[in-house]
């Protein structure tokens, strides 16, 4: 699984981002430990949405790309950027599951169809 992960750049950023880049690689990796046979690419971006105003603006967008599933995007915005990351990576990990238990679940035959088997 190949993981990308944006934030943001210019003196407004915070001094520890580099220690938010290990971290969110850390999670990811943990969260997804399960489906990582299934993720080609993950890309995590964090923004701050009001800039150096305040408030709840810390946005975590996280978008996965798959084998044989599709594409999953999901974000989630915080006071904090570990916050952000953690309700992503949520919301994420249940989009992957359910996409996993759809395509594995078997499709329904009609039930004329089983009840005309079952009398031959």
């Amino acid at each position: 699984m190949q993981i990308l992960i944006e934030s943001p750049r210019g003196p407004e950023a915070s001094a520890d981002i580099a220690q938010w880049r290990a971290v969110a690689e850390r999670r990811l990796r943990f969260v997804m430990r399960r489906l990582r046979g299934e993720l080609l690419q993950a890309q995590v971006r964090l923004e701050d949405v009001n800039g150096p105003r305040g408030g709840i603006d810390q946005r975590c967008q996280i978008h996965l790309t798959t084998d044989g599933l599709g594409t999953v995007v999901v974000h989630a915005t915080r006071r904090h950027a570990t916050q952000a990351l953690d309700a992503a990576l949520k919301r994420a990990a249940h989009a992957l599951v359910r996409l996993w238990q759809k395509q594995r679940r078997p499709a329904r035959q009609p039930l004329r169809a089983l009840t005309t088997a079952a009398s031959l």
